[in-house]
């Protein structure tokens, strides 16, 4: 019976076109969904009816809406336009908003994007048609808002009964070889051909998940090239299901490109061996990112996360909201002793947060709601916390999107009590390292550091949850491993120096006695540094140089004293800014700036970084247009000048703590005198209001114009700061954080130490100082280098402090500088670092 018409009007001008004649097969053919196609006139995509806001495709090509009706609609603009990567488009939405006819969706360059795509043709797709009776196609020309392009005929709502005794059938890992991911395309090949089998069928990414028939829900996952996935499947042909379209995976969907080895991850009691058809590197070392540092050896054990299987319908509804109730308290209960045990702050804060996850009012009530038409708990849960999941993990702040991982985390808890699942993840044996797709925080929290040396996770980063709690447990962890780890034989000898980001597979035995060596030696050495650390650090020859610490948050502080730190030579001010809602007060941040201040004496230097952000540290409640290249666009002191009210709020309150320490202003990410004279120009500007007096001024020196024209910076400025992190990224153009390429970032490269000299060079024509704060200045074996460079000052994090003021005590000014001309004689980092282990060892 049919209960309703829908009718969508022209979301762009242009002439109307049918799909068969769209030059795409996937679009031409309908495997995507029936509907209609428009040559634009405009650049503008509008809503063609009211709806919320499904999914914007991360290339900002496409984005789908559903109604309040659950009708699907797929706006594809152009042909091919997702290997633009999101150049010369723009997204006005984001997943979750509501929109109303006529409200802007996208944006785009259509000259642009005409000469790099196929076609313009932008396709108005219905994806789930299976809830239409029938669909009228509109002709000639459209007008945006005006003209109808389709009018729907909806069917009436059937109930479905749904059959929970069918077994579940699992299928083998896939790595997605396609070249541009899971985009429309293959993903309408994939879902065509899951339709001819009966059974409901799922792909899933970690404990992401999604409807192997539906576009729309496939290309949610936004899987990538090389992206592990695997198929389940419940119902008759389940296993011709997996068999079939596992085989399509592996082979691309019809899209030119190679298979890429996926196997499944060997049996717990197998021998140990690595998989054959996996190319490992030569030299048996994998790569990823340090997320916790220090060095283990131990044997690989893959951590498996269980399926967890789901009843749909319900006991009843008064049971079903018991089960949840109960459930709910029972993990909040957890929750609440996992936060009053916690190793740290930083972890008592991951599960104090969990609990008012747990609690989402919002969150229940949809539980509630699916609860009164019959579904179980569980069920109702489930996909309650996998929808938040999902609408977080889509969101454009890559801070906030990472806590869809906390939501997931937070869910599968509360799952597990309604299932009776939660001791399925089995004993994890002793001395192993341990290999992950993922780990949540809960995860994390409950390893025992005796059985778990170390571990490693193909997703996450340095700054995730996880590693926050790894690194307060003291267990190693690389994050953003390559994949290649999660093929690796349980039992597999390897050694995890995550310092160095590093997973050495079976390492020669002289190789492991040499490292540990050296860590036992290490390790006595810090002790006997902290015995000394409130000793001032002169070299043998005399020479004073100010050891500081690095701080990024007022308790950083609070043991400043005992390691020996004399001032603050970057207090990182982002810390006031992150993980909020709106930006601090001028009252909050003098608040805050002042407790630094009160933490060492009148005479010590307090340098205080204005806000840097952009790049890899976004605020959620400051929108920087998403950028290509995001490290070569709106950073540090560009995003100040361009949001002035906030820039003079925090240029007021460090002007107003100013009196209280010796404390100096230093302007992030400078690349031109331009944006220095104007910051400087607004401090001025504040001060003369407040009538406090001046205040020492420096820049971080992280860009090579700055170190090149030193000089002329040197003219405006008490202080250069050399942040060797990103002098390095940007001298050997390579993103630090990249997992395979950062292993070759690095500050002793003889190019960047060259930047820094010339940077003290230029700067000491003026008198004025140069201080490093980079990662480099934490390494005592950088010491004699810097020094030979000439530089006055080292700032370095909290703990290495006792042992840079060690190095100091260990050179002599004219042996530096000798040693600093022979380096920048030479042409690799490997070379500067033999240089500087045969100082040492003389």
């Amino acid at each position: 019976m049919l209960i309703q018409e829908l009718t969508l009007t022209a979301p762009m001008s242009g002439p109307m076109v049918p799909l068969e004649q769209v030059p795409d097969p996937v679009f031409a053919q309908k495997m995507v969904g029936d509907g209609i196609s428009i040559d634009p006139i405009t650049s503008e995509l509008i809503a063609p009816c009211a709806g919320v806001v499904l999914q914007v495709h991360r290339a900002r090509h496409a984005v789908t809406l559903k109604t309040p009706e659950g009708v699907e609609i797929l706006m594809h603009v152009g042909i091919d336009t997702v290997a633009l990567k999101g150049v010369g488009f723009t997204a006005h939405v984001a997943e979750g908003d509501n929109v109303v006819p006529g409200d802007l969706l996208l944006s785009f360059d259509a000259d642009y994007v005409a000469t790099k795509a196929t076609s313009l043709l932008t396709q108005i797709l219905i994806t789930n048609g299976e809830l239409l009776s029938g669909l009228e196609y509109g002709k000639g020309a459209a007008v945006a808002g005006t003209t109808p392009v389709l009018t729907l005929k909806l069917k009436a709502p059937v109930n479905v009964a749904h059959s929970d005794a069918a077994s579940v059938v699992t299928g083998a890992k896939v790595f997605i070889p396609n070249h541009q991911g899971l985009h429309a395309r293959p993903s309408a090949t994939l879902a065509s051909k899951a339709k001819f089998f009966s059974s409901a069928i799922t792909l899933h990414k970690g404990s992401a998940s999604a409807n192997v028939k539906s576009v729309v829900s496939l290309m949610g996952l936004e899987l990538d090239r090389g992206d592990c996935v695997y198929l389940s499947a419940a119902g008759e042909d389940a296993e011709q299901a997996i068999e079939t379209l596992t085989a399509l995976l592996n082979s691309g969907l019809g899209e030119e490109c190679e298979p890429i080895s996926a196997p499944e991850a060997s049996q717990n009691n197998a021998p140990a061996q690595k998989v054959d058809d996996v190319v490992l590197p030569d030299d048996g070392k994998l790569f990823g990112v340090c997320a916790s540092p220090g060095l283990a050896v131990g044997q690989v054990w893959q951590l498996q996360r269980a399926e967890i299987s789901l009843q749909e319908q319900g006991e009843g509804k008064a049971l079903e909201q018991e089960y949840f109730s109960q459930a709910q308290a029972k993990a909040d209960a957890d929750l609440q002793a996992l936060t009053q045990s916690a190793a740290s702050d930083e972890q008592r804060e991951i599960f104090s947060a969990h609990r008012e996850l747990l609690g989402d009012p919002e969150l229940a009530t949809k539980v509630l709601d699916l609860i009164a038409q019959g579904k179980s708990a569980a069920w109702a849960w489930h996909s309650a916390f996998e929808a938040q999941a999902e609408q977080l993990s889509k969101l454009k702040n890559v801070l906030l999107a990472a806590r869809a991982t906390d939501m997931r985390d937070v869910g599968h808890r509360l799952l597990s009590l309604l299932t009776g699942d939660a001791e399925q993840s089995g004993t994890i044996p002793d001395n192993v390292i341990l290999i992950a797709d993922d780990l949540t925080p809960s995860d994390t929290a409950k390893l025992d550091p005796k059985r778990v040396l170390g571990f490693c996770t193909a997703t996450g980063g340095a700054s995730s949850h996880v590693a926050i709690i790894a690194r307060s447990l003291n267990i190693p962890a690389v994050a953003g491993m390559d994949k290649r780890a999660l093929s690796l034989a349980n039992g597999l000898p390897v050694m995890l120096r995550a310092d160095d980001g590093m997973l050495h597979i079976e390492p020669a035995q002289s190789e492991v006695d040499r490292l540990v060596g050296e860590r036992e030696a290490e390790d006595i050495l810090d002790e006997a540094a902290l015995m000394v650390a409130t000793e001032p650090a002169k070299t043998q020859c005399g020479k004073h140089i100010e050891v500081v610490c690095n701080v990024g948050n007022v308790a950083d502080v609070e043991n400043a004293g005992q390691f020996g730190a004399e001032g603050v030579g970057l207090l990182r001010s982002e810390f006031l800014f992150m993980q909020r809602t709106q930006a601090p007060t001028e009252d909050e941040q003098f608040e805050a700036y002042s407790k630094v201040a009160a933490a060492f004496g009148k005479n010590q230097n307090i340098i205080i970084r204005t806000l840097d952000v952009g790049g890899d540290k976004p605020l959620a409640y400051l929108p920087i247009a998403k950028e290509e290249n995001p490290f070569l666009g709106m950073r540090g002191i560009r995003v100040s000048l361009a949001n002035q009210v906030m820039f003079r709020v925090q240029l007021r309150a460090i002007l107003r703590a100013s009196g209280l320490a010796n404390i100096h202003i230093m302007f992030p990410m400078v690349t031109t005198l331009d944006d220095l004279l104007q910051a400087k120009a607004l401090l001025e500007e504040e001060r003369v209001a407040l009538g406090v007096k001046p205040i020492p001024i420096g820049i971080m020196v992280e860009v090579p114009s700055v170190a090149m024209l030193a000089e002329q910076f040197a003219e405006h400025v008490d202080f250069f700061s050399v942040g060797t992190n990103d002098l390095t990224q940007y001298t050997l153009a390579i993103d630090r954080g990249h997992p395979e390429l950062a292993k070759s970032a690095d500050p002793l490269n003889p190019a960047v130490l060259a930047m820094i000299g010339r940077a003290v060079e230029g700067a000491h024509k003026h008198n004025t100082w140069v201080g490093v704060c980079g990662g480099i200045a934490s390494d005592p074996l950088a010491v004699p280098v810097l020094l030979g460079l000439g530089v006055d000052e080292l700032s370095g994090s909290l703990s290495s402090v006792p042992r840079i003021k060690a190095a100091v005590r260990d050179q002599n000014i004219a042996e530096c500088e000798a040693l600093a001309q022979k380096i920048l004689r030479v042409g690799s980092a490997a070379q500067v670092r033999e240089l500087l282990l045969a100082h040492k060892q003389h």
